[in-house]
């Protein structure tokens, strides 16, 4: 409670108060309508004093920096930042004086929010040379490291984490720097310096936040480096210390995706047994249908086609079930004549529910799209399925990350593009028109569709989970099949992700043509 009312007292929360009123009629829009109704609630009860902001917190349901995080996503708190700075460096009459610490922060963390990358180093920089002995000095170091990583300048990254890791060993900064260090390090390729420095986590910090995700990331780091047997060992290690836990269960899993790499199908359908038998907890990166259908494709590979047949029927084909669709695919290419019978049942029935329910499935700005995708060698049904994911064809759609319009571009992925695309003067207003979100997205996804060889699963998993991890999943899964590299996926979000655009590209297939007109 003295650190609450510490931080009650604090600029850093008088400033985030007073930018709550400032912002929260904009924020609705980003928000579902029951926390619309809350934000209403709470916006006639705050007021611009120190006590109303953790009440406000409470009233949302969110922690204070999931507030202050929200607060900052937004356009209006983008725009008058910008503005704020402008007008400070055109100022005839500069002072000389540097912002006050807190209004750093404040600026800073809204252009994080914004993904406005090199706006918010200079705030945080200024935080640092301003004022060296600051109780936030460790989070703006962080900062300026996480913006490195988010741009995916991963070796910027590791020595900007390594550095708060370093001079701030106590703090969660510091403990959170070290844990991302290794992480840079895994997206660098640098598979087995990665495992090292999470187990120098796992030294220093016996009980740290993030103890569980080492134990998994050591596994992941040794399998990237082709040490199979280490990532085994602590496989082991992981599932003994976590007994019974999702951690557990995600370290067998593992194990059954490193066996399935290096083709060791008897262990693998072992390590599928032991899964099934087992009731998953919450937080574990796998279901039922995903295991048996890892299980079915290892009997197929040791050549029991009838075990993997009954295997395959066991994961029922539904309107949005990814695995069901794959198993009634693989069941339809077998020999035995009973197993297609059931196929074309199972086929013909997913197609009625389609059918069913066609109206969710519209195909809006169809002659952009065409334009856009055909131009790319895009199939424009996986346009349609991925804008129906991310915007549900919202032009004016923002997302708590900065991601805008009918594709969710965030401005610093859309400038890499946007010259390509045909696209001048860029700003973070443009990405709400469909004609700029639409070529530059479709450009985006074209240089996908040619780094992964047009495998839909890679695109959608690169959009939402990025390149880079993308390429790691792959590398690691070692088999040619489409649900073997999904569950390589490493994010429950991005896997869960690209389940959904996959069933409605599925849906887009059946009741379009390649060129948009309806069946």
């Amino acid at each position: 409670m003295r650190r609450i009312a510490r931080y009650l007292k604090s600029p850093i929360c008088v400033s985030l108060c007073h930018l709550y009123v400032s912002v929260v009629n904009s924020l609705v829009r980003t928000f579902t309508t029951e926390t619309q109704r809350n934000i209403e609630f709470a916006q006639r009860r705050c007021r611009p004093t120190r006590g109303y902001l953790l009440v406000t917190a409470m009233t949302l349901g969110l922690s204070l920096s999931s507030l202050a995080q929200a607060q900052s996503a937004t356009d209006t708190a983008l725009n008058a930042v910008r503005n704020s700075d402008r007008a400070e460096k055109n100022s005839k009459n500069k002072s000389g004086a540097p912002l006050p610490a807190a209004e750093n922060v404040r600026r800073a963390t809204i252009y994080m929010a914004n993904r406005a990358f090199p706006e918010a180093r200079e705030h945080w920089q200024a935080l640092i040379d301003s004022y060296p002995n600051d109780a936030n000095v460790p989070a703006a170091i962080f900062g300026i490291a996480r913006s490195y990583f988010i741009e995916r300048r991963y070796e910027e990254a590791r020595q900007t984490y390594e550095r708060v890791a370093r001079d701030y060993p106590q703090t969660k900064e510091g403990r959170e720097g070290l844990n991302f260090s290794a992480s840079s390090l895994l997206r660098m390729g640098r598979g087995a310096e990665a495992a090292a420095r999470y187990q120098e986590y796992l030294e220093k910090y016996p009980n740290g936040e993030r103890i569980d995700t080492a134990h998994l990331n050591i596994i992941d780091g040794y399998r990237e480096a082709g040490r199979p047997q280490d990532a085994i060992i602590w496989i082991d290690r992981t599932r003994a210390r976590f007994a019974g836990t999702a951690t557990d269960a995600n370290a067998l899993f593992a194990r059954l995706r490193l066996d399935i790499a290096q083709s060791d199908w008897n262990h693998a359908v072992q390590a599928a047994d032991e899964l099934l038998g087992r009731s998953l907890p919450s937080g574990t990166n796998t279901n039922a249908d995903e295991i048996l259908y890892l299980k079915a494709h290892c009997l197929e590979r040791e050549r029991v086609t009838q075990e993997a047949s009954r295997v395959y029927l066991l994961i029922p084909d539904r309107l949005n079930s990814y695995y069901g669709a794959l198993a009634t695919s693989r069941l339809a290419a077998m020999g035995d004549e009973n197993a297609r019978q059931r196929a074309a049942e199972r086929k013909q029935s997913t197609e009625a529910a389609i059918a069913a329910a066609a109206a969710d499935y519209p195909a809006p700005y169809r002659l952009q799209i065409l334009n856009e995708a055909k131009k790319r060698a895009l199939d424009p049904r996986l346009v349609l399925a991925l804008m129906k994911q991310e915007s549900r064809f919202k032009p004016n759609a923002k997302s708590p990350s900065a991601a805008r319009g009918l594709l969710q571009l965030t401005l610093d992925a859309a400038q890499k593009y946007s010259r390509r695309a045909g696209i001048k003067n860029l700003t973070e207003d443009s990405l709400y028109r469909p004609e700029v979100s639409i070529a530059i997205g479709c450009e985006y996804l074209g240089e996908l569709s040619r780094m992964f060889a047009g495998l839909p699963e890679a695109i959608a998993a690169s959009y939402n989970g990025g390149v880079d991890n993308v390429a790691r999943w792959l590398a690691r899964t070692n088999q040619n099949d489409d649900g073997v590299f999904a569950a390589e996926i490493g994010f429950s979000e991005s896997k869960g992700y690209v389940f959904k655009v996959m069933s409605y590209y599925r849906a887009y297939q059946q009741l379009y043509t390649s060129d948009l007109k309806r069946r």
